[in-house]
């Protein structure tokens, strides 16, 4: 089994190369792994450190927009996993042509490419930020994408191409709809690694308007399961939503997040909120449960604890990447 995947430096991405490296995915047990990445400002190799002398582990700095890389890449690959992509919507409001170019016309290409050789599958890593908002009840996979931010309108373009290439070519893709992810080696400019490096370092966190926004958590290791879940069993031309069944206020979240460091409110520090900021996420993910035996399996409580715990670990990690960027709302 050949895997290629795609922003492998990333968060996401070098959780499930450490996890295929590491055994933790049997039906994967002796894939080798080539990781493209073009190590922008989230990218990085400390990411992959613990795998990086692994004897089927191949790292490859480049451009999913680079087609004859891309191209030679996908000629010697069975199965592709695509994380590539730029993420944070905070930067999207300020510009979104890096959004567009990498989340789209970088599928694009990853698509034909996969189409041209012949891959087996095609997991294509989305977001439930495609579904826009909601007030009530949960998304399925088939309801409409109605995206606010640039950043999700550019995943929602990339998740378009991709059902595209499975209804006009036959294309093996599968897309799956993830909720807010969080874990070891996040990137510090994320809400939680931001609150959790603020107060190692003395500093309040910014909660952005009334703090009642809700998102659902789900760990990284429940999300690169479910996406591996997928990849083995999903079928062709169909979206999978994974959740983590944990729905919290932003208020709620940075509570909880406060209690675990033993701090109080007083540490909140309201800031105004984002430009269209969208109220409440929330995916059904019946349909990768009754189909693939999806469940995730972290608890908030003890995935908080870890990545509190890690964080405090690992200054050396995110000290150097937070001075270089700001690290603040």
């Amino acid at each position: 089994m050949r895997v290629l995947v795609t922003g492998g430096a990333g968060f996401i991405g070098s959780h499930y190369v450490r996890q295929v490296l590491t055994g933790a995915y049997p039906a994967f047990a002796d894939a080798t792994v080539t990781v493209l990445d073009k190590l922008t400002y989230a990218g990085n190799e400390q990411n992959l450190a613990p795998v990086a002398d692994h004897p089927r582990f191949r790292f490859v700095r480049g451009d999913v927009c680079d087609a004859a890389l891309v191209r030679d890449l996908v000629s010697a690959t069975d199965v592709i996993v695509h994380f590539a992509a730029e993420t944070h919507v905070d930067r999207s409001i300020v510009g979104a042509s890096d959004f567009v170019v990498t989340n789209v016309v970088g599928t694009d290409t990853l698509l034909q490419a996969a189409l041209d050789h012949g891959v087996d599958k095609l997991v294509h890593v989305s977001t439930d930020e495609v579904y826009g908002s909601i007030e009530d009840g949960s998304w399925p996979e088939e309801h409409a994408l109605e995206p606010n931010s640039p950043y999700s309108a550019a995943k929602a373009g990339s998740d378009l191409l991709a059902r595209a290439y499975y209804r006009t070519h036959g294309l093996p893709v599968c897309v799956t709809r993830c909720s807010n992810n969080y874990g070891p080696y996040q990137f510090p400019e994320k809400v939680l690694p931001l609150f959790v490096t603020n107060l190692l370092d003395g500093e309040p966190v910014p909660l952005y308007g009334d703090g009642l926004h809700v998102r659902d958590w789900l760990h990284v290791d429940d999300h690169c399961r479910g996406v591996q879940l997928v990849a083995e069993s999903g079928r062709a031309g169909e979206v999978y939503n994974i959740g983590g069944g944990i729905e919290l206020t932003n208020r709620e979240f940075t509570e909880r997040l406060l209690a675990e460091m033993g701090l109080g409110e007083s540490w909140i520090r309201p800031v105004e909120d984002r430009k269209g900021h969208d109220r409440r996420y929330s995916v059904d993910w019946t349909k990768i449960r009754t189909e693939l035996g999806y469940e995730p399996q972290v608890g908030f409580a003890e995935g908080l604890a870890d990545v509190v715990r890690w964080y405090r670990e690992n200054r050396d990690w995110w000290e150097p990447l937070k001075k270089a960027t700001g690290g603040r709302r």
